[in-house]
């Protein structure tokens, strides 16, 4: 297993200071709320302070926050047609990739060493991420599936060996949570009778294998040996295979 890196920042204040500015922005529960309205689609500011029950100028301001940190964009967009037309405004969306983005710096803040008489910083990190994990609905180890029609789906890894694969129409009921099945569409993953890989847990922590699939399996884009563990950290990104019928994960994992 690939060892869990340290990293040591303590003759760089200003890393500090920028990542105390990041963790600040994260730490109101709103924002976390915005994040998970406009998860979908564009929305408006109108809208989006409908949804979470706050006043547009308080909307406005947190909205702005998020903008300032890059994990909300800011377009041109038209508004819900009324007696006078259809006006333009400001719609609001992810950026692309933002909340796997959040996680994976999540992870690698919570190996940062943090100098002596910052720990409040520590204490901070720690309740953002937990609230981020809180919102994306998982408290135990998990995959969330980034991309093709099922995008979006979290598969919980309660067992300590998951095969994944995409499904495999002479055998449809091999679908327990053990597995992580995926449809038909994912043509580049191997089919779960031969699974294009394992994600499994040790002693030393998660690992996933690649058993010999087509396609191979890339953790953070790096091209994994078949039939080898590897190591996987939190925020780890997981490809099985490349393209457009490929299945991308990002990896969460328990505290």
């Amino acid at each position: 297993m690939a060892e869990k890196k340290t990293v040591s920042v303590s003759t760089d204040p200003e890393f500090i200071q920028e990542l105390s500015e990041y963790l600040e922005v994260l730490s109101n529960p709103v924002r976390l709320k915005i994040l998970k309205v406009i998860e979908r689609e564009p929305k408006e500011i109108s809208e989006i302070s409908s949804r979470i029950d706050t006043s547009y100028a308080n909307t406005k301001k947190h909205i702005d926050q998020l903008v300032h940190i890059g994990l909300v964009k800011k377009e041109a967009g038209f508004g819900r047609e009324t007696v006078k037309g259809i006006h333009p405004v400001w719609k609001f969306s992810l950026a692309e990739g933002s909340l796997e983005m959040l996680i994976r710096n999540l992870g690698v803040f919570s190996r940062v060493n943090i100098p002596i008489g910052f720990g409040e910083i520590q204490q901070k990190l720690e309740s953002v991420r937990a609230a981020v994990i809180k919102e994306s609905g998982t408290n135990c180890p998990a995959l969330h599936l980034m991309n093709g029609s099922k995008a979006g789906q979290t598969f919980l890894l309660k067992k300590d060996h998951i095969a994944v694969g995409r499904i495999d129409p002479d055998i449809p009921s091999r679908s327990g949570e053990s597995d992580i099945v995926l449809p038909e569409e994912y043509m580049m993953v191997t089919r779960i009778t031969k699974p294009h890989a394992i994600i499994s847990r040790s002693a030393d922590g998660w690992q996933v294998e690649d058993r010999g699939s087509s396609g191979g399996t890339y953790v953070n884009s790096d091209l994994i040996a078949p039939m080898h563990k590897t190591g996987l950290k939190d925020g780890d990104i997981i490809d099985c295979a490349l393209g457009e019928s490929a299945a991308r994960f990002l990896f969460i994992a328990d505290k």
